[in-house]
């Protein structure tokens, strides 16, 4: 056995709990074994760069799953539909308006296109520590100034769940008669209850990529783009999804995104249990008395970001108390936050489990106590 499959197998077979991605949590398994369905374009199974067939209808359904126009299959990650959406709505030494805040295949788009920017900066959340929205205003503000920006790209949500109104930036983009690309990378499951933020398809976006395996279970690497509206060139955006994405696309990651979206259609009742669950962990984690769960006027709520400011612990301690004591694996962790993802794959146990933990480390907060780590050796035996 090789050792990074060693590795991994000794990992899942542990009592670690996954708070971070991808969204099955190691526990929605869609797919048994990959080896037995790992083939190539051979008859009857159709062809991702030029589909005509089975993965042409497959992409059909996730586009109505999503009330797209069209929608385009991504084996190498939301980075894949970044890339293509940047290179499919510029020419090449264009200009484009991009937030500021963006990940980096944003930013490698630009560099291959050898593209201009203008940046807009996402609003400050006082002491939050996080990045905020982007305002409509802001935007139409750069785009009064200079008429040569070919499109706008925004994160919404961002990393920390953080949302835009992107309805409203879309009617302001649109006024300019330039596309509006969104990476929605962390919501593709925003459209599947009414209780999560409005999903930017709905919302009027002109190219909106999803991560699917963020948020929902589905195979890492796997995600979506969908294509909407007269603003954006459809046909180059498909041009450059050839250029950017492997020329031997893997069926097992397809046939996961196609299990991902059947799961999705006969189950969206787990999305409504799904935001019950969270809303009574989010009341019962905000009572900690130390450290404080974070929340912005416009966010995902089932992002959970906790912060450790006021606190003689940062956020990398936390997350290391956690995996160390407590067997939780989160997100992310910084100085003076800490970020777990939440999907529809946690059980109550789960977030009951996580709960337990965070309480626990905000008790030992309190000032009397000299020693936020547990006394080696104090562990039951």
């Amino acid at each position: 056995m090789g050792e990074l499959y060693h590795k991994l197998k000794v990992y899942a077979d542990s009592d670690h709990l996954p708070m971070h991605m991808p969204g099955h949590k190691r526990r929605m398994g869609l797919i048994s074994d990959p080896f037995f369905i790992d083939i190539t374009e051979i008859d009857g199974f159709d062809n991702l760069h030029h589909p005509n067939g089975i993965l042409k209808e497959a992409q059909m359904r996730a586009a109505s799953l999503y009330r797209s126009e069209e929608t385009h299959y991504l084996v190498n990650g939301s980075t894949a539909g970044i890339l293509s959406a940047v290179s499919g709505c510029t020419s090449y030494g264009g200009k484009l308006l991009l937030a500021r805040n963006s990940h980096k295949s944003a930013y490698h788009g630009v560099l291959l296109r050898g593209l201009n920017v203008r940046y807009i900066y996402p609003q400050s959340t006082g002491n939050m520590g996080i990045n905020g929205v982007i305002l409509p205003e802001d935007v139409d503000g750069v785009l009064k100034k200079d008429p040569d920006i070919q499109a706008v790209l925004v994160t919404s949500p961002t990393y920390d769940g953080v949302v835009s109104d992107i309805e409203k930036i879309a009617e302001v983009v649109h006024r300019y008669r330039i596309p509006l690309i969104v990476d929605e990378a962390h919501g593709a499951h925003f459209p599947f209850s009414g209780h999560f933020p409005k999903d930017s398809v709905s919302c009027g976006a002109d190219v909106v990529v999803h991560s699917l395996h963020k948020t929902l279970p589905s195979l890492t690497q796997t995600g979506l783009i969908h294509l909407n509206g007269s603003l954006a060139d459809r046909e180059k955006i498909r041009k450059y999804l050839s250029v950017y994405q492997t020329s031997s696309p893997s069926y097992v990651l397809m046939a996961g995104i196609d299990e991902c979206m059947d799961w999705i259609g006969k189950n969206k009742d787990a999305f409504e249990r799904f935001f019950e669950r969270i809303l009574a962990f989010r009341k019962k984690l905000g009572r900690m008395e130390h450290l404080t769960l974070l929340k912005t006027e416009s966010m995902d709520l089932s992002r959970v970001l906790v912060s450790v400011k006021g606190t003689r612990i940062s956020g990398q301690e936390l997350s290391r108390i956690l995996r160390d004591e407590f067997q939780i694996e989160l997100e992310m962790a910084c100085n003076s936050y800490v970020c777990a993802i939440t999907t529809v794959a946690d059980t109550e146990e789960n977030l009951e489990r996580l709960l337990r933990a965070f309480m626990e480390v905000d008790r030992r907060l309190d000032n009397r106590l000299k020693d936020v780590r547990e006394p080696a050796g104090s562990k039951d035996t």
